[in-house]
């Protein structure tokens, strides 16, 4: 779908779709670098960014996980990043807020009659294609989360040729609709991990049960470049991942995870 027949993003929706949930401000803007890098330099000039939601219509700079950066055509996309206050939640429970976010993602995509599923620790897969992602970054007492969905990319302008969008998968959708269903369901998720102080036994078998890594074999280049490779176990009770490597149970909480095998 060329860019020219994209329609932009409607702001009246999206602000009275919020009027019930955690979200208390929303802003789109037509470009900018990152939404992430925006909320948090919003936090850092003194703003309380918890409860305000930033969407763009194009993003120069998207960020990922370890710095890397990525692109895609003018409203192609639903790129979008909350701030959630972490009041009352020990910092044993912030790893599962992005696995949620994830969830939540995972589960409106799904809703649309799509099979996706979850990689740990931060991708939406179909298949093997990478629909969405999730990064999350603290700043003081608010966690900024960001997703990228692809909505409307075509083959030759996706930024990764992992990449999938719900148009190549058959699904042209209704962006400003579907940023709002992302909405109310994130919220809910926020508020009951709240709520719970955590991720509860409910909210962790639902992650568990749209898992497409768990029982995977795979490799996990961690930090510093060590590489771990086994069978993916467990999820634990602080969203990190339990490989079993020949009966040697490690725990990751970040790293890159690769398929090795039923995946």
């Amino acid at each position: 779908m060329p860019a020219t027949h994209r329609a932009a993003l409607n702001s009246e929706l999206l602000r009275n779709v919020i009027s019930n949930t955690e979200w208390r401000r929303v802003d789109v803007v037509e470009e900018t670098g990152s939404t992430n890098a925006d909320l948090i330099a919003r936090a850092a000039a003194g703003e309380d960014i918890a409860g305000a939601v930033l969407l763009a219509e194009y993003q120069s700079a998207g960020r990922g996980r370890h710095g890397r950066t990525w692109s895609a055509p003018p409203r192609s996309q639903i790129a979008m990043s909350v701030g959630v206050d972490t009041t009352g939640v020990s910092p044993d429970g912030w790893g599962w807020l992005p696995l949620l976010a994830g969830l939540a993602v995972a589960q409106t995509v799904r809703d649309l009659g799509i099979d996706a599923g979850l990689k740990w620790p931060n991708d939406i897969l179909v298949g093997t294609g990478k629909l969405a992602g999730i990064l999350a970054e603290v700043t003081g007492p608010v966690i900024v989360v960001g997703l990228g969905l692809n909505v409307s990319l075509t083959p030759d302008e996706l930024p990764d040729p992992n990449a999938v969008s719900l148009s190549m998968l058959g699904h042209d959708v209704d962006r400003s609709a579907l940023a709002g269903e992302l909405l109310i369901a994130l919220s809910r998720r926020v508020r009951h991990w709240r709520a719970m102080k955590g991720a509860d036994d409910d909210a962790a078998v639902d992650y568990r049960n749209h898992s497409t890594t768990l029982g995977a074999l795979v490799r996990a280049v961690l930090p510093g470049d060590t590489e771990i490779v086994g069978i993916a176990a467990a999820i634990d009770d602080s969203g990190r991942l339990v490989i079993d490597t020949d009966g040697t149970m490690t725990t990751v909480s970040a790293g890159d995870i690769t398929y090795l095998r039923n995946g």
